[in-house]
């Protein structure tokens, strides 16, 4: 059943720029109230001022940061209705070579930033009944060379979607996941550009792993399933069937026609990181530096919320 998102509040996450961003822009369109949440200040405060939305500076591995900037939306707007859990980073690099803390990170960001989001939100979801989205990705399905941090993070967040929706449905709570595959992003943009093997390994591979689809398309799909509370959400459409070929996907024929690929493609994808010195894209935000003990907090005084 559809319901309307007009005056329900919508925290999102990652809304500094990409599907995060333009979640945020379709949702204000059809009525939402907006609580954005993500790493970069100007990028932030800009697209606020254009939704009339607040918005909070936070890391979502930090949990009592994070915390905070939940309470004080909670605070603005005197409720939480849904939550789009989407902050999600991609590393550069295998795991025998890449810089093992950028792989790490990506973990740490998608999936257990995506646990310290629902912990933080689930509480005032709660109390409005309300709906937790949470971004996976079709790399749920399938893993690609490369990609081993990013793929594990993400069937991670399949399951702990697919666990957290059983924990909490007696309290009226919805929480689905979605699946896109590669969207017209800053991520996906930054890794063509830095990896030319990359791009190439994209080329070859059949749709829908194999094609881009816009933002704004990926958005909309994103704030139907708000509307609908929708169980799972595959962008585009044709990656549902990657879902129930998943056992196909992961199958010994599949992997020995991607080992096949990867003989040629690693290595050189390898050479290009080395000769890129950086474990992250360009677009990707840097986690703030840790707080001096010896300072305060900052305080929100005449702008409190951000607005």
């Amino acid at each position: 059943m559809k319901r309307s998102l007009s005056g329900q509040v919508v925290l999102v996450t990652g809304a500094a720029r990409g599907i995060g961003e333009h979640t945020a822009r379709e949702a204000a369109a059809r009525g939402a109230r907006l609580a954005l949440v993500g790493l970069e200040p100007e990028r932030l405060s800009a697209v606020a001022g254009e939704l009339g939305a607040v918005w909070f500076p936070a890391d979502v591995t930090d949990q009592a940061g994070l915390t905070a900037a939940v309470d004080q939306v909670k605070e603005a707007y005197g409720r939480i209705d849904a939550v789009v859990a989407n902050a999600g980073v991609a590393s550069r690099g295998t795991i025998a070579t890449g810089d093992v803390e950028a792989l790490v990170r990506t973990v740490e960001v998608n999936l257990v930033g995506v646990m310290r989001t629902a912990a933080a939100c689930l509480p005032h979801l709660i109390e409005t009944r309300g709906y937790l989205l949470i971004v996976a990705s079709a790399a749920a399905y399938a893993a690609l060379p490369g990609m081993a941090p990013y793929c594990a993070s993400k069937a991670g967040v399949e399951h702990f979607g697919n666990a957290v929706r059983l924990e909490v449905a007696h309290h009226g709570v919805a929480v689905g996941t979605a699946h896109p595959s590669w969207i017209d992003t800053d991520l996906v943009r930054d890794a063509q550009d830095d990896l030319p093997s990359f791009r190439e390994t994209l080329r070859r591979l059949p749709p829908p792993m194999g094609s881009t689809t816009s933002v704004q398309r990926c958005a909309a799909a994103f704030v139907d399933a708000l509307e609908r509370r929708r169980r799972k959400v595959f962008v585009p459409r044709s990656v549902a069937l990657m879902y129930w070929m998943r056992t196909f996907l992961n199958s010994r024929l599949t992997e020995k026609f991607l080992e096949s690929q990867a003989r040629r493609s690693v290595p050189l994808m390898e050479e290009q990181v080395r000769a890129l010195g950086r474990g992250f894209g360009a677009s990707t935000a840097e986690p703030p530096a840790p707080r001096r003990k010896d300072r305060p907090e900052p305080g929100f005084i005449a702008d409190r919320y951000h607005r």
